[in-house]
């Protein structure tokens, strides 16, 4: 059946209840609470019978799943990262070299490990914001700015990259069309994906440059002059509890213990591909590598807080937990987006 111009009302209005209520899981449930109302002709109570069920639905698919699991570990890699003295370590390793000294330098590092982890976009968020946001703070660059570098690194470099999870998912949809070569045909299409390239350019423009334009500019005036890295009112998707994470009193800060997990969470990645997909990396599933690697990574995290003493497996768990729970917001939103 046909909706016509009523398939625009679920989206906008939830855009629209976002931006005046600043309530994006009530504004997303709503929207789509709308969109089963327009789909059941116009009846409330099947409308919302069929939102709850649509949600709880959203777990049937395998792949949805391992995505909202894999938010939820994201939080227990950035906690026993910083728990353990990982990321302070690499922040103090990052000042005694000189590598970043200053607010440009810093937009420009973290552009540049967002197009250098292009093997997912998840992935390539999660190292660039584990990196850089202790980094960002201490410089007090806004967090809207770390978010957009964030954003512009991850998903529009890694759909113009054949070899990654993006790639792999296109190919795959190529293939179910029958198409002789979709690797070839895959390929000849990036010099057309004109959001992704333009995208990545700009980007690349306003980190350079260093130049900040509308809201942008505000938030860096905000954060420069004010010290306010963060807007009034704002409310993050990860939890406090969870970004702020404390190393452990009275042990060493070494830049290993977060390096090391997310160079495992990297490699494995591609090593997840090729076992996906049967030693062809674009036939690979995306969702479980990505799964595959978030674990490993805090595997390696939990093994190197035993064996150098950091941690002991009780300190490990609860850090683990908290992460989790920190990552509820993002978890639900995933489930309602």
């Amino acid at each position: 059946m046909e909706y016509g111009w009523l398939s625009i009302i679920p989206p906008l209005l939830a855009i629209l209840l976002a931006i005046k209520t600043r309530q994006v899981f009530l504004s997303l449930f709503l929207g789509i609470i709308a969109g089963w109302i327009i789909i059941s002709d116009g009846n409330v109570l099947r409308g919302i019978e069929l939102s709850v069920q649509s949600v709880v639905d959203v777990f049937k698919d395998a792949g949805n799943t391992r995505v909202i699991i894999f938010c939820a570990l994201v939080g227990s890699l950035i906690t026993l990262t910083q728990a353990s003295g990982g990321v302070q370590g690499f922040v103090d390793l990052i000042q005694k070299r000189r590598i970043v000294t200053n607010r440009k330098r810093a937009a420009v590092f973290a552009y540049i490990t967002g197009v250098l982890v292009f093997i997912e976009s998840s992935i390539s968020c999660l190292v660039t914001g584990t990196i850089f946001h202790p980094i960002f703070e201490k410089l007090k660059i806004s967090r809207e700015k770390l978010a957009y570098i964030c954003d512009t690194t991850s998903s529009p470099v890694c759909i113009l990259i054949p070899l990654n999870a993006w790639g792999a998912y296109v190919i795959s949809l190529l293939e179910k069309e029958n198409l002789s070569n979709p690797v070839s045909i895959f390929i000849s299409t990036i010099p057309m994906n004109f959001y992704a390239i333009l995208t990545v350019l700009f980007a690349a423009f306003i980190v350079f440059s260093f130049k900040d334009y509308g809201t942008m500019k505000k938030a860096e005036i905000r954060s420069k002059d004010f010290g306010k890295t963060i807007a009034d009112g704002a409310v993050p998707m990860i939890s406090q509890d969870v970004s702020s994470t404390k190393p452990k009193k009275n042990i060493p800060h070494r830049a290993v213990n977060m390096i090391l997990p997310i160079a495992i969470m990297i490699i494995m990645m591609p090593v997840g591909l090729l076992i996906t997909g049967n030693g062809d990396l674009t036939a690979g599933s995306g969702t479980t590598s990505v799964l595959w690697s978030v674990l490993s990574a805090i595997v390696t995290a939990g093994i190197i807080s035993l064996a150098q003493q950091l941690l002991n497996l009780k300190e490990i768990m609860e850090f683990t937990l908290k992460g989790i729970a920190g990552l509820v917001p993002l978890s639900i939103l995933m489930v309602l987006a």
